[in-house]
């Protein structure tokens, strides 16, 4: 069973940026794809971004506006999200997925088959 650790969460400032890290100790991430997730206090949960298991293509929620990145090292089988400019409404417990499902299928409708315990991000001043 895939088992994903996120890290890299924490405190941040308005304005600051954090890079989260998703990996998969023993298992090996490269048939993958690779979605990051939040949730909110008292929200549901939303997709933020999706990674082919290649890297050849990526998926961004719109309410982004181009602040976050996701990336993956596959022969570190870790993936990873920067986010910069960071805003007291990106305040969230993150979640990272996979599934052997390409993004367009599995990641919109936040279907994913294996999940995180998530980290928190809080920003604040």
């Amino acid at each position: 069973q895939l088992q994903l650790v996120e890290s890299g969460g924490g405190l941040v400032q308005p304005g600051g940026s954090l890079r989260l890290s998703c990996a998969a100790p023993g298992f090996t991430l490269d048939r993958y794809a690779i979605g990051w997730f939040r949730q909110a206090p008292g929200k549901e949960r939303e997709g933020v971004s999706c990674i082919a298991s290649s890297g050849g293509s990526t998926n961004y929620a719109n309410f982004l506006q181009g602040r976050f990145t996701i990336s993956r090292d596959n022969a570190n089988n870790t993936a990873y999200l920067q986010m910069n400019s960071l805003k007291p409404e990106d305040t969230a417990v993150y979640y990272c997925a996979a599934d052997s499902r390409p993004c367009g299928y599995s990641f919109y409708d936040g279907s994913m088959n294996y999940w995180g315990k998530g980290t928190l991000v809080t920003v604040s001043s």
